[in-house]
């Protein structure tokens, strides 16, 4: 789950990580209230949508006074901005962080994320700050430093020290910036993020060490735990197909090829698609119903799945080990009167009670395809759809 970046400096203020005063505004009035009360020499008024490239896109700006304030918030709000990260739809912008301005000195990066190759948080900083860090990897990899945190010390200070040292730092600001860096690995741990990005991490002329920028995204899967965090998510920068189908728990995601995918596990799904594009079709979604799909489950991922009006034919693809297929196949015939589907549509069963399940597609007397391997069930809808 991903959230504002005003909510992030929010939640890292609490851990006693360093950010600029600042507040959120919905209108131009109250954008213009907010940058009163911080009585700033200059104002920053930021646009808050779920995707970076803001400033590029003309979604920051720096005010010099109440009057830049408002025709900022007036030029911004409102606005659909377009990122390399929004897609060329873009995104609306409905809030704003007016921020205050900083005697900003140097910028630097530092993030915090998962190191699946370890399976342990790592730490990376770099001098490069105010640029992507994928394009600092790509360019100049060695300006990119690491520490990989053993998880039952945690981050030490010894660590944070040679991280600072390492992206140079000010030795009169090394010690604000090693608190930074155990503060927000106790936000990453205690939060249970996914990433935590600052970018930039700046130091500034009166000596402070501030997250300019925040990034923060949640393990969907701990947010059972972290209540508070689960309050600050808007529905209405996610889109709706994947908000629906979160409600049922299914893991979807949409793309943008014209064949609907219905899948169990999500290494079978991605297989899925990968042998549909083999077959020079083109996935619609990823859609993954998990082990216990029931008849409403089955019905729900299809409506979400015909949502999509690029769809034009659908693949379901099961493999039955905890699920059994004829309760597979009763749930997609019942789905299938249900939503009175005309699209052509491709069944291929595999596993507990496959031929039962088989038999109930063979007489539902509806126009239901059947396949025997995953391979000719991605031959079959690419077929059908073209």
């Amino acid at each position: 789950m991903n959230i504002h970046e005003y909510q992030g400096k929010e939640i890292m203020r609490d851990f006693g990580v360093s950010v600029p005063n600042g507040h959120v505004a919905y209108t131009v009035d109250e954008a213009v209230e907010a940058a009163q009360k911080l009585g700033s020499d200059v104002t920053v008024v930021k646009a808050q949508i779920h995707a970076g490239g803001r400033g590029k896109a003309g979604g920051v700006k720096i005010a010099k006074n109440l009057d830049d304030v408002r025709t900022y918030a007036e030029e911004i709000l409102g606005k659909t901005l377009v990122t390399h990260q929004t897609g060329p739809e873009g995104k609306e912008v409905k809030r704003l962080l007016i921020e205050e301005g900083c005697d900003i000195q140097s910028e630097y990066y530092v993030g915090l994320v998962l190191d699946r190759a370890t399976s342990k948080i790592t730490m990376m900083a770099s001098e490069e700050g105010g640029t992507e860090i994928e394009e600092v990897a790509e360019k100049t990899p060695e300006k990119i430093f690491k520490e990989v945190i053993d998880p039952v010390t945690g981050l030490t200070p010894f660590q944070a020290r040679r991280l600072a040292f390492n992206i140079n730092i000010p030795k009169e600001a090394l010690g604000k910036a090693v608190k930074f860096m155990l503060g927000l690995y106790d936000v990453f741990v205690k939060k249970d993020c996914s990433v935590a990005e600052i970018n930039p991490l700046v130091t500034t002329g009166d000596g402070e060490v501030l997250a300019l920028d925040s990034k923060l995204n949640f393990d969907d899967n701990a947010l059972f735990r972290q209540k508070d965090v689960a309050e600050l998510r808007d529905l209405e920068e996610e889109d709706p197909k994947e908000v629906e189908a979160s409600k049922y728990d299914l893991s979807y995601i949409a793309l943008d090829g014209n064949i609907g995918c219905m899948v169990n596990g999500a290494g079978l799904a991605m297989a899925t698609m990968d042998t549909i594009k083999h077959y020079k079709g083109d996935p619609a979604n990823f859609l993954d119903v998990g082990g216990g799909a029931t008849t409403e489950k089955v019905t729900e991922a299809f409506k979400i799945i015909l949502s999509d009006d690029n769809v034009k034919g659908i693949y379901v693809n099961i493999f039955g080990g905890i699920m059994k297929c004829d309760v597979i196949a009763e749930g997609v015939v019942e789905a299938t009167k249900q939503i009175g589907l005309t699209l052509p549509l491709v069944v291929r069963l595999e596993g507990t009670n496959v031929e039962q399940g088989k038999k109930i597609l063979d007489e539902s007397g509806l126009n239901i395809t059947s396949a025997d391997s995953m391979a000719e069930g991605a031959q079959k809808i690419v077929e059908l759809v073209k």
